[in-house]
């Protein structure tokens, strides 16, 4: 088949190694515009093979459409996008358009759907390839596969380690199901449909006065970005690592600094930050306390 693959950073660019290697023709690879001096992951994995790549600011502009075109593609896949692509473009390849998704959808729609899983405390978790179409994760499901959560993951730790490699697979294994005619259009049921928005400091903000499982899948789930933050002094102190650990005291007491990180109380327990980011970069947790005046009994907050 030949494939259009919409994409960018290293997920893309796996995919598009598992496709030459079941020997499918790509037509085309459309990435970001480049944000410094290197080359995205599948920008360069496409240069290095002769591909045509195809950047553009926005997919809504007449030279996108005539590149989506030009490809004369059998599929598109959608593997890892951040750029909206409008329903102009998702018809054009003659069999239509697939998208990854990392959460058994219909749940957790959105684009900080790993972060969003986390907060919310679940462990059962995966991956969607679904048909593309005008909304927001909406299409019909071609395949999913489930995965656990553990514990402590962080949502860096839960994508790269887990999400990722089943994502990469899960994507190679549709394509397939499609190229055997064999791809099946399961609607989704919105009775079980959730939509989250983006992950911001809007949503960051700990409250030591929650329990420590709260507190705890709140850390992880904005690990690494946005970090979720707490108050030290005037300055906005991002905590990062979480694991829940024994102790007591007013919400928000900081009850230790050593170590194993950052200890501080929740309505609780407590948890135990081994990273965390202040008014520099990011370093261990206990260096960013020292820097900070951060000890044992310093209360943090609002």
């Amino acid at each position: 088949m030949r494939i259009l693959l919409v994409g960018q950073a290293a997920f893309a660019a796996k995919v598009l190694e598992g496709l030459e290697a079941a020997a499918d023709t790509i037509a085309g690879v459309v990435c970001p515009p480049d944000t410094g001096d290197r080359h995205d992951p599948v920008k360069a994995a496409a240069l290095a093979r002769g591909l045509p790549v195809h950047q553009f600011r926005s997919l809504r502009t007449p030279e996108a459409r005539v590149a989506w075109q030009a490809a004369g593609a059998d599929l598109g896949v959608l593997a890892y996008v951040t750029q909206i692509v409008p329903e102009a473009l998702i018809g054009v390849p003659r069999l239509g358009t697939l998208c990854f998704h990392p959460s058994l959808l219909p749940r957790y729609r959105g684009g900080s759907a790993v972060g969003w899983q986390l907060i919310r405390g679940e462990r059962r978790v995966g991956v969607t390839v679904f048909w593309t179409d005008a909304g927001i994760d909406t299409g019909p499901i071609l395949l999913q596969r489930e995965a656990e959560a553990g514990p402590d993951v962080t949502a860096g730790s839960l994508y790269y380690q887990t999400l990722f490699p089943l994502g990469v697979q899960a994507v190679l294994d549709a394509v397939a199901l499609v190229r055997e005619g064999r791809a099946p259009r399961l609607p989704q049921d919105e009775a079980l449909a959730t939509y989250d928005p983006l992950l911001s400091d809007v949503h960051a903000g700990i409250d030591w006065s929650q329990g420590q499982q709260a507190v705890h899948d709140l850390i992880r789930g904005c690990d690494p970005q946005p970090g979720a933050y707490t108050r030290a002094g005037g300055v906005m102190l991002r905590l990062f690592e979480p694991r829940r650990v024994p102790g007591n005291g007013a919400p928000g007491t900081v009850i230790a600094v050593d170590a194993q990180g950052l200890t501080v109380a929740t309505a609780g327990g407590a948890v135990c930050c081994a990273r965390a980011r202040g008014d520099g970069p990011k370093a261990a947790a206990a260096e960013v306390a020292a820097r900070l005046g951060i000890a044992a009994g310093t209360r943090l907050g609002a």
